[in-house]
């Protein structure tokens, strides 16, 4: 597994700029919501997750390729930290030829990691 950066808006800045792989991205969201990686196995662990992920996911769900897997990621965020890409970060969104599933799915990554900063006082 490689270095994951760090938990900063700088890294959800590049997550929303397409500057990070999909793969580092998935795997940002992944360790946030419990899941290890184990050197030795070469896999992920679900001990550390959530019961209900865990019970859905027993395997870390590729949220870019994962429409169920995004929308239960978005049902996470609480109510009042949908907003923040917009007002804490300033977000516009995406123009219309990039509302691409891809890049929406990424946006709800970053929105979600970004309601955990919120929510760990990390921001």
């Amino acid at each position: 597994m490689t270095n994951l950066p760090p938990l900063t808006t700088e890294t959800l800045w590049a997550i929303l700029n397409n500057e990070l792989p999909d793969d580092t991205v998935n795997q940002l969201v992944w360790q946030t919501l419990g899941y290890r990686y184990d050197d030795e196995t070469a896999s992920w662990s679900a001990v550390e997750v959530d019961g209900a992920w865990r019970q859905k996911y027993p395997e870390p769900p590729n949220f870019i390729e994962s429409r169920p897997a995004t929308v239960q990621l978005t049902r996470s965020i609480p109510k009042e930290n949908k907003q923040l890409l917009k007002t804490f970060l300033g977000f516009k969104g995406y123009s219309v030829d990039q509302l691409v599933p891809r890049l929406t799915r990424r946006a709800t990554m970053a929105s979600w990691l970004l309601s955990v900063m919120r929510s760990q006082n990390i921001i």
